[in-house]
């Protein structure tokens, strides 16, 4: 599929996004490991999303799914039944990496593959915390997608995660539910706190003190009626274009403000967009508002550290945006290599494509600032990312772009172009 994406003279209007793709996913897990029907409304529309919830209907739970809502009826820990085919989790490394948890306390063995981008994606980061529980875990050349999960009796740990990765410490924990005593997973960084706060809403005994998590084993959950939150990644796409584009103004409405995730609007507000955020108030245990964006950048951006960790999905189209205004250095990166793309590699691309100057180091790059994109025959590569942080450097470009492969979008926002043009005039 193509995408023609036209050069945008303002960016205006006020909009809402499809539910938050990282809560979404735990939500559902969840939900299927309680007692009774909870009903998500506002569930993510992107494939990602319903691939997990493809795998629960598999594991015998009872999904009804109308699209942006959900209803799953949980039979308790003890109530997923063994698949009679495996499980396909699509390209989506959330579903893979978390469901392994689940899968490995399991009294039976569970086959789980992904497309072509996720069999290229490592799993060792979960396979060894569930190793040490207990479980079995074969993998492609010892890490690589599909895994054969053989379920058992898992025995509590405490655990140091060697990266900071919510994936990962969701992955223990959920494992942990089937232990008894104690899991305790303990972070290099403070990561997205979602399957903590989700969790303890369903009626689990969690605690989370800094950076150390403390879980009790075999926890009664309860069905819960649930609003998801808009996506504040996805936010970063319309943010950044309406911070590129003259006289914008631009209002995203309900978005999910957990303050693990807020990262990518202090970063915004130090390079100097004007950023408010209106109608606080609090959901599930998260925090939503509104998001105000008018003006534009005034200072150039640096990205490093545990910043990059916080921000590692938003780089992208925050390269993108930098090239465009005061420039962007980023740096402790490496973790782009490995994502449904090698980032890196496929940014420096489209922006050579483009005539974009970047100079590109093993763990990140560094692009200039005040540079004109040409129009050009952009490509996603097959990354939902990718196709869209392009589709914003396509509304500053000198003439008409294309996105090759422009489906990929619909990973995590199917309704992405059309929101785009929608603002765009």
């Amino acid at each position: 599929m193509i995408e023609s994406i036209q050069p945008a003279k303002t960016l205006a209007g006020a909009i809402r996004l499809p539910g938050d793709k990282s809560i979404s996913h735990r939500w559902a897990m969840i939900a299927a490991l309680a007692e009774g029907k909870t009903t998500i409304h506002g569930y993510s529309t992107g494939e990602d999303c319903h691939s997990t919830l493809g795998i629960l209907s598999r594991l015998g739970i009872e999904v009804d799914d109308k699209g942006s809502e959900v209803s799953i009826t949980g039979k308790g820990l003890d109530g997923l039944r063994a698949p009679t085919e495996a499980l396909d989790a699509g390209n989506s490394g959330s579903t893979i990496r978390m469901m392994s948890g689940i899968l490995a306390g399991q009294s039976f063995t569970s086959h789980i593959h992904g497309d072509e981008s996720l069999s290229k994606r490592p799993m060792q980061r979960v396979m060894k915390p569930l190793a040490e529980m207990g479980a079995t875990i074969l993998a492609t050349n010892e890490k690589f997608p599909p895994l054969e999960i053989r379920g058992t009796k898992l025995k509590a740990i405490d655990y140091s995660t060697p990266v900071a990765s919510a994936q990962v410490k969701t992955c223990v924990l959920f494992a942990g539910l089937f232990c008894d005593g104690e899991t305790i997973v303990r972070e290099p960084v403070k990561t997205r706190d979602h399957t903590e706060l989700a969790l303890r809403m369903f009626g689990a005994d969690i605690k989370s003190i800094g950076k150390v998590i403390t879980l009790q084993g075999r926890p009664r959950l309860e069905a819960k009626e649930l609003h998801a939150p808009g996506d504040l990644s996805s936010s970063a796409f319309f943010l950044s274009a309406a911070l590129m584009i003259p006289n914008s103004n631009l209002v995203i409405g309900g978005v999910g403000l957990n303050p693990t995730r807020t990262a990518l609007l202090d970063y915004l507000a130090s390079i100097g967009a004007e950023i408010k955020i209106l109608n606080i108030g609090e959901q599930h245990g998260e925090l939503v508002g509104d998001i105000m964006v008018r003006g534009s950048v005034t200072k150039p951006g640096q990205i490093s550290g545990a910043l990059t960790a916080s921000l590692i999905d938003e780089i992208p189209t925050l390269a993108v945006l930098g090239a465009a205004t005061y420039g962007l250095d980023v740096r402790d990166a490496s973790e782009l290599r490995i994502k449904e793309t090698d980032r890196i590699a496929t940014v420096a691309e489209n922006f050579r494509r483009a005539g974009v100057e970047i100079e590109v180091r093993e763990d990140g790059f560094t692009v200039p600032g005040h540079q004109k994109f040409h129009a050009a025959q952009f490509d996603s590569f097959g990354d939902h990312r990718i196709a869209m942080a392009f589709a914003v450097a396509g509304l500053v470009a000198a003439g008409p772009s294309e996105i090759h492969r422009a489906e990929a979008a619909s990973v995590s926002f199917p309704e992405f172009y059309a929101t785009l043009r929608n603002l765009s005039t």
